[in-house]
């Protein structure tokens, strides 16, 4: 008879990025088909937040089955609503405008003094937090502290649909989320995800990053919406590309026998693969960010299905060796 499959263990890292979120649960609904991947930690951010609270809690009640329930559960929930992440709904760039102008004369506390989120009904429906806490899977949430400037990283005791809305709270959209008297923003803004709790928590040093910004975008945006998009895509990769920086620097001092691994694990090579969504939504603008349409978020879930399975085929197979499909010394180190 033959033996099973090892199975390999990985982290995940989420970006977020409104209704493209959806290119995630694709991604996460083909790795949920792969039996000899074990998911063990995740670190995400806003849609990446939620999509890894929906896996947590599917997977711990019916294993990977269950965690591709969750996730379309999640999408549909977002979809019919017409608001959650993306608030303007169905209306596409016409409303985004709207909003756009809105959001320069009047904040969330002028035009929703209620605090009216549709998203908290559609978690506290679909995700169990306490079979979450249970499912052994290491989960870290950052959002942004509004007080502070820094990035606040919520782990898997602390998660509950406070800590996941933080974590996606647009502060031109919805007001601050409190915990503990503490308001925080979208974690974007500051750790877009955080790679850092990958490092200290002991997780597996294979780090799947699911990324949804465009790094590089080729020509010099003209026109303001342009301009606006770029800054957005810029300032909401800031932190990755920091900590991508570090992981590189600290990758090459290890190899080069400058730096002990085994020093308190404060220095582990983690080796980043990455599935680079940001490309194939090129094409896409902001204000796309902001369509719940059915038809829509499956048409980016069957793109990330792709992508997985591109990368299932073509390079899962460097999991557990030092070699990955990105080279971060060559693209954050080298001038």
């Amino acid at each position: 008879m033959a033996k099973p499959p090892k199975r390999r263990s990985i982290s995940l890292a989420l970006q977020g990025g409104g209704a493209h979120g959806a290119y995630t649960w694709g991604v996460l609904d083909r790795l949920a088909e792969e039996s000899d991947l074990d998911i063990a930690a995740i670190s995400a951010t806003s849609a990446g937040a939620i999509n890894a609270a929906a896996w947590g809690s599917g997977f711990a009640k019916d294993g990977a089955a269950g965690a591709k329930k969750s996730l379309e559960a999640i999408w549909r929930g977002v979809s019919h609503s017409g608001s959650g992440m993306a608030p303007f709904g169905t209306w596409g760039a016409m409303a985004f405008a709207y909003a756009s102008a809105l959001q320069s004369l009047a904040s969330p506390y002028d035009f929703n003094p209620f605090n009216l989120n549709p998203l908290r009904q559609i978690i506290n429906a679909e995700i169990d937090f306490d079979a979450l806490h249970e499912s052994g899977i290491k989960l870290f949430l950052s959002a942004t502290n509004v007080e502070s400037g820094r990035v606040k990283v919520f782990e898997r005791g602390e998660i509950n649909v406070d800590t996941v809305l933080a974590s996606a709270c647009l502060p031109q959209v919805f007001q601050a989320v409190e915990i503990d008297g503490n308001p925080y923003w979208d974690g974007g803004y500051m750790g877009n995800p955080s790679l850092f709790p990958l490092v200290y928590s002991g997780s597996p040093r294979d780090v799947l990053l699911v990324m949804l910004n465009p790094l590089a975008r080729p020509g010099i945006p003209r026109r303001a919406g342009e301009i606006s998009e770029r800054i957005n895509e810029i300032s909401f990769n800031a932190s990755l590309i920091g900590e991508l920086r570090a992981i590189a620097f600290v990758q090459r001092l290890i190899d080069e026998g400058m730096l002990r691994e085994t020093v308190m694990k404060k220095y582990r090579r983690l080796n980043i693969h990455a599935i680079r969504g940001g490309r194939d939504l090129l094409g896409l603008d902001l204000s796309s960010k902001y369509d719940t349409s059915w038809d829509f978020l499956t048409k980016l879930r069957d793109l990330g299905r792709v992508a997985a399975d591109a990368w299932l085929t073509d390079d899962a197979h460097l999991v557990g060796g030092k070699t990955s499909n990105i080279d971060l010394r060559k693209e954050f180190l080298e001038i």
